[in-house]
């Protein structure tokens, strides 16, 4: 008897443990990942968070023509690639447990979709530098911060020959 009982008091701690940590993520997925500001927007990611596809996200819900970011945190993964005009491709190096210095890119439309356009700068814990275009970035232990500044037009990219590349298309100014 004193053993069932003993087996219930743990069953029963275990369970509630479980609930807790339950409350605890659905809590943390559930938090705002973005504030309007005067400017645009303010995302602070958490970790996990993919931030390409976060700041997609933001674009797409929030209809924003165009527009160009800036952010600083920690990172669990960054991938950085460096296009190969030859080849017509990004060769990609992964870094892992780096911190991102520099986060920077700009926000357009290509096929109905948002384009983005991302550089950076990550130090590892020996301040070593690495950087580049950025291909993948998630959000490592603690967060990010990316501030959006919004622009009214609607930008494009096209991707353009003999560069093989996507490319900012600019609309003509008239004097």
């Amino acid at each position: 008897m004193y053993l069932s009982i003993k087996n219930r008091i743990v069953t029963s701690v275990f369970c509630l443990a479980i609930s807790f940590v339950n409350a605890q993520q659905n809590a943390t997925n559930s938090k705002c990942r973005y504030s309007k500001t005067a400017e645009g927007f303010l995302l602070v990611l958490r970790e996990g968070d993919d931030v390409i596809a976060s700041i997609e996200k933001l674009v797409k819900e929030q209809q924003i023509p165009s527009g160009n970011f800036t952010g600083i945190g920690f990172a669990g993964e960054v991938t950085f690639g460096f296009f190969d005009f030859n080849q017509k491709k990004y060769n990609p190096k992964t870094f892992n447990k780096v911190e991102m210095g520099s986060l920077t890119g700009s926000i357009a439309w290509s096929g109905g979709k948002p384009s983005l356009h991302i550089h950076g700068v990550a130090t590892d814990d020996q301040f070593q530098a690495y950087g580049g275009h950025i291909l993948a970035l998630k959000v490592g232990t603690g967060s990010m911060e990316i501030y959006v500044t919004v622009n009214q037009e609607k930008l494009e990219r096209k991707m353009e020959q003999p560069l093989g590349a996507n490319v900012l298309q600019l609309p003509c100014v008239k004097n």
